[in-house]
């Protein structure tokens, strides 16, 4: 992981977070932008970004894309428990209740609002998941 904060613009700070995933720095983006008590988590995928490997099934992937989204947000001080908003990107519709069963079981307690889009396809054509989530920093 590593971090890169902008102070450009007062006492507020923006801090970046990436995974170290190839694409981030190929394609210029962050994984994680911490702002004020907010986290924006980048559309994410089933990789395991030491590997680089993906899985085969959608499940699988999504599996993948939540462990990697959980660590993410602990490395910029967030929780699970903070996501007040995701967005599911599935490939096939024969794999969204497969997708929505793992968010489902990651998410059953705290509900978030969520959409779920089945789209054309992904960037790589392997990839049958993407998930992006917005977090509130819980005070209390």
């Amino acid at each position: 992981m590593s971090r890169d904060n902008d102070n450009a613009g007062g006492a507020r700070s923006r801090r970046r977070i990436s995974t170290g995933s190839p694409f981030e720095n190929a394609w210029g983006y962050s994984r994680l932008v911490v702002d004020g008590p907010f986290a924006f988590v980048a559309g994410t995928t089933g990789y395991d970004y030491a590997t680089m490997l993906l899985p085969e099934s959608a499940a699988e992937q999504a599996r993948n894309a939540w462990a990697t989204i959980g660590k993410i947000l602990r490395e910029g001080g967030f929780a699970l428990e903070d996501i007040v908003r995701a967005t599911y990107y599935v490939t096939s519709r024969n794999d969204a209740r497969a997708v929505l069963d793992v968010c489902g079981a990651v998410l059953a307690g705290i509900r978030p609002a969520a959409t779920v889009l089945i789209v054309a396809g992904l960037i790589e054509p392997e990839m049958k998941v993407e998930i992006e989530v917005t977090a509130l920093r819980n005070h209390g």
